[in-house]
This record gives C-alpha cells, sequence and structure tokens, in this order.
C-alpha cells in the first residue's frame, strides 16, 4: 500500500473494524469502475440506512452496539464514492431474491427498492435484475465486486462468504470473473424493464 493511500479516510476505522471491511473500501475508492453481482442482499452502496441497521440487526453472532453503528458508519460513509464529482462506473446485478428479502420490514424495503431504482436513475450508476424466471445461473451461490483500475493489471475482484472477505488478482480469476459477468448480463433483464421490475416488487409489499 503506498504511502498516499494509507491517509485515507477509512484509517480512522483501523483497529475498530475488521481490516477486510477497509480493504473493501479502500478497493472502491481508487477504482475507476465498478460491477457488482448480489443474490441475497442488497449491495452495500445501494443500502438505505434503515435497511443497513436491519441487515447488521439480523448479524450473527449478534453485533454489540457500538460494533453495529461503527460498520453502519462505515457502510454509509463509502456510499460517497458514488457522489464524487467523477464517480467510478457502477454496475450492479441483483437478483430477484435480494430484492424480495424484507428486512426491517415491508415499509423498509419499499423505501429501499424506491432508493434502488432512483439511484439506477443517475448518470454513471446501471442496475439490472435477474429474475428467479432466469433460471439457474452461474456464480448463483456467491456474490462479489469487480473492481476496475486504471491499469487493467491492478483490477481486483473481491468476494463476500459467511466466513469473511477474500480479495482475487491473478489473471486467471480476472478472466474468470469477467467473462462470468458477460454472462450474468445476458442473463439480466434490461436497464428499463428491471426498473419496472423493481418498481412491481415495491408495489406488492
Amino acid at each position: 500500500m503506498t504511502q498516499e493511500r494509507a491517509r485515507g479516510w477509512w484509517e480512522e476505522h483501523r483497529g475498530l473494524l475488521l481490516p477486510a471491511l477497509l480493504d473493501i473500501v479502500e478497493l472502491e475508492y481508487h477504482a475507476v469502475e465498478l460491477a457488482t453481482s448480489t443474490t441475497t442482499h442488497i449491495p452495500g452502496l445501494l443500502q438505505t440506512e434503515e435497511h443497513a441497521r436491519a441487515v447488521f440487526d439480523n448479524a450473527d453472532p449478534q453485533l454489540p452496539g457500538p460494533d453495529l453503528m461503527a460498520r453502519l458508519s462505515l457502510r454509509l460513509r463509502r456510499q460517497e464514492v458514488l457522489k464524487r464529482d467523477l464517480p467510478p462506473m457502477y454496475e450492479s446485478v441483483i437478483h430477484e431474491a435480494a430484492l424480495c428479502m424484507q428486512f426491517g420490514g415491508p415499509k423498509v424495503a419499499r423505501a429501499q427498492l424506491d432508493h434502488i431504482v432512483e439511484q439506477s436513475e443517475r448518470d454513471r450508476i446501471t442496475v439490472r435484475v435477474i429474475p428467479f424466471a432466469a433460471g439457474g445461473f452461474p456464480g448463483a451461490g456467491q456474490s462479489f465486486t469487480y473492481a476496475g483500475a486504471a491499469v487493467p493489471q491492478l483490477d481486483t475482484v473481491q468476494l463476500d462468504s459467511s466466513h469473511g472477505s477474500m480479495l482475487l488478482d491473478s489473471d486467471m480469476q480476472l478472466r474468470r470473473y469477467r467473462g462470468l459477468l458477460e454472462r450474468l448480463r445476458m442473463l439480466a433483464l434490461p436497464v428499463g424493464e428491471s426498473r419496472d421490475f423493481i418498481r412491481s416488487i415495491a408495489h406488492d409489499l
């Protein structure tokens, strides 16, 4: 890690949160483009405060109050990367299962879905949905982020799992996840249909 990167705002959380969480923040901060694929959770960059709080409330083991607030604060501040004057290009492929999870109850879930639609209408943000009707698909059992760097050789994939986060950056691994993203895009609904699909789920809550 360079000296410049070591001065990032996330360093104030060093010692308070797991290093892997801060690695994710740094990865997002320095990326020129980001692509996420999620199957059971809304991507952190698109979560409302109420939804994020409900997710952390359901953590196992249960998070003590101070830890929950620290994670919530970090998650919300992470989203500032999409509000910069020139934010990274952000693409999110979300499975219908994640959109149907009612963390916090119907009211919170509806507001979360409305928020996703609103964010998807911003420049440089693309949201597409894989519906249940698409059937089985590659990578169904994992969520990941592909972070594109200014130099392609520095691209990184971040994997989520119940055991924590993992970073991958070998040429073979990067090729695999670039190919996986292309296959997921082919299965997902077009952008406009995805927005309508999300609205329909929100309407039915």
